[in-house]
């Protein structure tokens, strides 16, 4: 526990020495703020002393002290307030900084992390986490150290008043540490475990939202309540726990600086009675003795709070040091151009090394053939594609594109030679001007209208609110799933890039405009290597070569007309789709 507490500190201080002018600033401010504080007690002492009777009292003297007073509350006002300036820029710009490089880390991390996280858990690791930390880093800047200052403060003050009584201070004060210390201790597992279940409870609010349409449709509702209670059953429990503990350290160190002011009371009204120093003098003493234990109180808090920010700072780190795609070879070829040849020799590939997936692949794909994928639901097809645009990479044999073998390749300029359309669509918030052209930011408005209307959605965009300036959400909002295709369908129709992949694409579309949008991907084939994957089959039989695949292998090959008088499992496939 010791060790992934000490992990998280130090990276995180790494991301705090950028800030070191502004946290130096911050510690002179606080010492002005302290100094000034501590100089009150000064000056009400000796406005005590100036009350001896009821009268003998120096007005002109305490009125005095009393402008001397104004100015310093005034300069511990002005101090605190710039103070909290710095405190707050320096913690929001380490967030800054963090959140940023969290996000990045995330754009280069390799598919497969991203498909073996939850998407709601990896939200709370980049925006509740990371708020945590800023929490606590604001409490720590703030009170750690005007704590420390005061701390120091008040001892130099007091050993100018009484030694005697400022060491009996000193001896009992640590008792309090070491209250805050053993707690503090035992809270940060609790802490990790209430960020972890507050990750698992992101998590499952966004697949319950996501797949709201599905929860109706099963009557999954009360299902999904009793997980939904289970798992904040379980963050009520980890949240009470580690609050419970963690409140604890207040109490015991406040009880602890009770029995120190006590103490000096006491001893202090002996010292007075026997003329050791005034009851000014008294007064000031027992001011400070309650400034002198205040600070252990705020940085036991502050030690708390901390220890809910490292917990998330952990999870954060978790992400910031995974490792990324392996880098392009330092020799790696720029794909300037794709005459769309490629060759599969002896590939081998699993996501799972116990359980083999693609064994023994073989395949070569001629400049502009159309190839049909086509094979049961979890064959490899799509694992396929994947490898193809280096999603993942081959655990044994060779891939070319263009006879380069494509890990030889940088993967931008790879993956800038396919065209992808899939059968789940992605849009983003924006404009619809802008998920066109997603792909090709500087396309000319002609562009984009011309990709449009070759994919059949310029009609239905031009009746939208604001047309193309109509601003849709990641679902789509009011879009149908075939409008949200056709979209993504303009987006290669924009780039046309020299290889195409075509993953069930058209499959939520009409019939009518399926065939306009199959006419348009003829068109756009045209001159092109495309590979098409498809379960209905009745639209594949234009295909060059029509690929088989069964539990990753390939069984047969040949075009529609040879695969069906072979009558073997393509023929069984294709005659499946028409028995009743």
């Amino acid at each position: 526990m010791k060790n992934k507490e000490r992990s998280a500190l130090a990276p995180l201080l790494k991301y705090v020495g950028p800030h070191k002018p502004l946290l130096f600033l911050t510690l002179l401010l606080a010492s002005v703020s302290v100094a000034a504080t501590l100089y009150a007690p000064i000056l009400v002492g000796d406005a005590v002393d100036l009350i001896v009777t009821r009268d003998n009292v120096d007005f002109k003297g305490v009125a005095v002290i009393l402008i001397k007073l104004g100015v310093l509350v005034g300069i511990t006002g002005l101090a605190q307030w710039l103070m909290s300036l710095c405190t707050n820029k320096a913690a929001f710009n380490t967030v800054r900084d963090l959140r940023n490089d969290a996000f990045a880390r995330l754009q280069k991390l390799p598919l497969s992390y991203i498909d073996r996280c939850k998407q709601g858990d990896m939200i709370s690791r980049l925006v509740s986490d990371i708020e945590n930390i800023s929490d606590g880093l604001l409490m720590g800047f703030a009170q750690l150290f005007t704590g420390l200052v005061t701390i120091v403060g008040t001892l130099i003050f007091m050993l100018t008043i009484s030694v005697k009584i400022t060491l009996i201070v000193i001896l009992i004060t640590p008792l309090s540490l070491f209250v805050a210390r053993f707690i503090s201790r035992n809270t940060f597992k609790l802490f990790r475990r209430q960020t972890e279940a507050r990750g698992e409870l992101t998590a499952l609010v966004d697949e319950m939202v996501g797949s709201g349409k599905t929860v109706k449709a099963f009557c999954y509702e009360e299902e999904a309540e009793k997980r939904f209670e289970e798992v904040n059953q379980e963050l009520r429990h980890a949240w009470v726990r580690a609050v419970f503990f963690s409140s604890l350290t207040n109490p015991c160190t406040r009880f602890i600086n009770g029995l120190v002011y006590s103490f000096v009371g006491i001893v202090g009204a002996f010292t007075a009675i026997g003329g050791g120093f005034t009851v000014g003098q008294l007064s000031c003493f027992l001011t400070y003795a309650n400034q002198y234990t205040k600070p252990f109180n705020e940085i036991s808090g502050v030690i708390t709070e901390l220890q809910s920010a490292l917990a998330a700072a952990r999870r954060t780190f978790e992400v910031i040091e995974e490792m990324t795609e392996p880098a392009d070879h330092e020799n790696a070829v720029v794909l300037e151009s794709c005459d769309g040849t490629m060759s599969a020799e002896d590939v081998f590939f699993s996501y799972n090394p116990s359980v083999p997936l693609i064994e023994d692949f073989d395949l070569r794909v001629s400049s502009g053939q159309h190839i049909a994928i086509v094979g049961p639901t979890g064959c490899g097809k799509t694992t396929f594609i994947n490898l193809l645009m280096r999603f993942y990479d081959v655990t044994g044999g060779q891939i070319s594109v263009s006879g380069v073998p494509i890990k030889e390749c940088t993967r931008s300029s790879l993956r800038a030679q396919y065209g992808m359309v899939l059968q789940d669509t992605w849009l983003k918030t924006g404009t619809v001007r802008e998920n066109i052209a997603y792909g090709k930011p500087d396309a000319t408005e002609e562009e984009i209208i011309r990709a449009a209307k070759a994919s059949h959605c310029h009609s239905f965009i031009k009746r939208l609110p604001d047309g193309y300036d109509t601003v849709i959400s990641e679902d789509g909002g009011s879009l149908s799933q075939g409008q949200k295709q056709l979209l993504c369908i303009s987006r290669v129709m924009l780039s046309l890039p020299p290889m195409l992949i075509l993953d069930e694409a058209t499959s939520s579309i009409d019939t009518r405009t399926e065939i306009l949008v199959q006419q348009t991907f003829g068109e756009m084939m045209k001159g092109r290597t495309s590979f098409i994957i498809a379960h209905r089959l009745s639209t594949i039989r234009e295909a060059d070569c029509i690929i088989v695949m069964r539990a990753g292998h390939i069984v047969e090959q040949g075009t529609h007309t040879e695969l069906l008088a072979a009558g073997g499992f393509y023929a069984e496939l294709y005659n499946s789709q028409y028995e009743v």
